[in-house]
């Protein structure tokens, strides 16, 4: 059974204070299951707080980002050996922000990829479409395209150890959402193109939704079935909303 991952992505939010309260309260009531992964991704700048403040806390923690450079002259950025040393296990890759506002091509994001597995740890791939590509019906070939463009780089063997998040761009941040069957279009899609690749595995691979999923919305998404859960922007900010989540998570598992 593939696994179910719920990864909270706090984006340039948070300070030491409000993210103490947060992690307070996630911790306070965060689910246990077999199978079941709960991910929180801070601003770097807290990575080193919030993974002391779990402690032995059933939460994982990642990060938002990575440079595929391994040391050296590159001011503003932070390196997986880095990562490693604060005991992130997950990097948020090719994030739509990252790709639009950071002008992030397809090859640098496997350039991203290829280290971080090289690393150890396990890249969550962040695919999806614009709302021109939707209505212009170029919603798979633009999620294809981008996903071929790692396949390319680190081999179909590899990517068996890699979790996408399918995030329609259309439906980030602005409280519009992908139908259950819209996303599940898509999540089947990612699949069969993995299987049609030659990925023996691809039925193993956790595919997370990451178009706003929230408290309202996470049961009938997680019900689909290729959604193997989320990554979730704004509601992770509020422990009740993310937690919320996390059961409808805990719950599609029995």
């Amino acid at each position: 059974m593939r696994k179910t991952i719920v990864a909270g992505n706090w984006k340039m939010n948070g300070t030491s204070e409000s993210i103490r309260a947060l992690l307070d309260g996630i911790t306070a009531g965060v689910p246990v299951v077999d199978g079941l992964v709960t991910l929180v991704c801070p601003p770097a700048v807290y990575l080193s707080q919030v993974k002391e403040q779990l402690g032995n806390a059933p939460v994982v923690v990642g990060a938002q980002n990575v440079s595929a450079q391994p040391k050296g002259a590159f001011t503003g950025e932070w390196s997986l050996e880095m990562l490693q040393d604060l005991g992130c296990e997950y990097v948020i890759l090719g994030h739509s922000e990252r790709r639009s506002l950071f002008k992030e091509t397809d090859a640098d994001v496997a350039d991203k990829v290829d280290a971080t597995l090289t690393a150890g740890l396990t890249p969550i791939l962040c695919v999806g479409e614009t709302l021109a590509q939707r209505e212009a019906g170029e919603t798979l070939a633009v999620v294809a395209t981008q996903i071929d463009a790692v396949v390319q780089r680190i081999g179909i063997e590899r990517f068996a150890s890699v979790v996408i998040a399918y995030e329609p761009v259309w439906a980030i941040g602005t409280g519009l959402t992908a139908t259950p069957e819209q996303a599940q279009e898509v999540h089947a899609a990612i699949r069969a193109q993995l299987t049609g690749s030659g990925m023996k595995v691809a039925d193993k691979l956790s595919i997370l939704y990451g178009g706003s999923m929230n408290a309202g919305n996470a049961a009938e998404l997680l019900a689909q079935q290729d959604i193997d859960g989320g990554l979730i922007g704004g509601a992770s900010l509020k422990a009740d909303e993310f937690l919320t989540i996390c059961a409808a998570a805990a719950e599609s598992r029995k």
